[in-house]
């Protein structure tokens, strides 16, 4: 079976990582979503991306961690998307949670590259552990030690290793690290038969992202991979 996760939520029609998007993105029924969290200066979980609201609103100079929640429920991030949206605020990962039907796979990406955020892991967990979503989730991040930090937590969490770049054996590179990887999500520019096949040989799941064209889609299925991370409800929509 392949499955496919609306990333960011449903992006092309309301502003990534906010509560419309992913309201947006169970109206087709996904079978996963993708979701990245950060932390505010009061250890709030926030749903966003970048370490910095500048993207979505030139005034906000500051990073994430240098706001509380209260200060960034004052930020517009929803006007640069449409006035439609206009003075939506970031969400947090709890408001998500509680909209995500259980059934839905969540993948959550620690976004601890730039910025480090101490205790995240934690946070996470217990988060995770409140709306019972431990069971139906994959924690993923291009920082492996974020990963390392959650399996000291909870061993048996499903980790999802995050890659930019080639490495040569990227399963082997997997299986070296120690760590109990689920799955390995690259960055689909360089995925094709060989690399799907060194990871399922290896016992990982392949995600690539971010796949939005229709032909690249259908190629990465032939070549085997398990599901995509996509922007576009044609293709993480449940078929």
């Amino acid at each position: 079976m392949v499955l496919n996760f609306a990333h960011r939520g449903s992006l092309t029609e309301a502003p990534e990582n906010t509560l419309p998007a992913f309201e947006k993105a169970l109206v087709h029924r996904p079978k996963g979503m993708e979701l990245d969290v950060q932390m505010t200066k009061d250890e709030e979980l926030v749903v966003c991306h970048d370490a910095k609201l500048t993207r979505f609103n030139k005034n906000s100079k500051k990073f994430i961690q240098e706001l509380t929640w209260e200060e960034i429920q004052q930020i517009d991030i929803g006007s640069s998307f449409s006035e439609e949206y206009k003075e939506l605020n970031l969400t947090r990962l709890e408001d998500v949670l509680s909209i995500t039907p259980v059934e839905v796979l969540l993948n959550v990406e620690i976004k601890n590259i730039p910025v480090i955020y101490p205790g995240i892991e934690k946070k996470l967990l217990d988060c995770l552990e409140k709306y019972n979503r431990l069971d139906n989730v994959i924690i993923s991040s291009f920082d492996h030690v974020a990963l390392q930090n959650i399996c000291k937590l909870h061993s048996t969490l499903r980790l999802g290793m995050l890659l930019h770049y080639r490495l040569l054996d990227t399963w082997k590179y997997a299986q070296d690290s120690g760590l109990p990887i689920y799955s390995i999500h690259p960055n689909h520019v360089y995925v094709d038969q060989t690399f799907v096949q060194g990871c399922k040989n290896a016992g990982f799941g392949v995600y690539p992202y971010t796949v939005n064209d229709w032909e690249r889609y259908k190629e990465l299925v032939d070549y085997g991979v398990n599901g995509v991370f996509s922007n576009q409800p044609e293709i993480f929509g449940n078929k």
